[in-house]
């Protein structure tokens, strides 16, 4: 199995106590719907684009979005201190279904950005998970246009026509567009 072929549930924080388990945050909405978890793909921060597959033996819902995590073979702390900071994967066949107008970020790359006022804008290139929110990456006249990904800006998408749909604050495309006071005293000054 490859990267391409999965999506990353999570990670491991650390290890928990000295029989081998783990301290794991799903990134998902609902960790506890993860529990019956069989198996789990591990691709660890030496190599993080080969993925181990591990037998998950048991995981325990923790404080919000962690859990404990038991996986089948290790059975020390000095085993379990290797796969700190390891992602851990799932195969996208089993990700869960979706309501007909929302998407996975994967799905969307390359659909065309809908305005509500302004129509199409440009071409979805990327999604930036970051850590205060993510972030959807569109061409735009030959810049990139960042769009917070939230229910109030980016509405929904058609998966039939290949376009996601947005409402855009008033002036979020100029920011992009026209250059900043200092970048225009630069080019002034040349």
């Amino acid at each position: 199995m490859t990267l391409d072929e999965t999506y990353q549930l999570g990670y491991i924080i650390k290890t928990h106590g000295l029989r081998g388990h783990v301290v794991a945050h799903f990134d998902v909405d609902d960790p506890k719907a993860y529990l019956k978890l069989k198996t789990v793909h591990l691709a660890l921060a030496g190599a993080p684009t080969k993925l181990v597959e591990h037998q998950v033996e048991k995981i325990q819902p923790q404080t919000g979005s962690k859990v404990l995590l038991k996986l089948r073979s290790i059975e020390r702390i000095e085993e379990a201190e290797p796969l700190r900071g390891a992602q851990l994967h799932l195969p996208l066949a089993q990700l869960p279904e979706l309501a007909e107008d929302q998407f996975y970020f994967h799905d969307v790359i390359g659909f065309t950005v809908v305005d509500e006022n302004l129509g199409p804008l440009g071409t979805v290139e990327n999604f930036y998970e970051l850590p205060q929110q993510d972030m959807l990456a569109m061409r735009y006249q030959d810049q990139e246009v960042l769009i917070p990904v939230v229910d109030e800006l980016v509405t929904h998408a058609n998966h039939e026509k290949k376009e996601i749909y947005v409402k855009l604050p008033d002036g979020l495309l100029d920011v992009y567009l026209k250059p900043s006071t200092r970048q225009q005293d630069e080019a002034d000054e040349s």
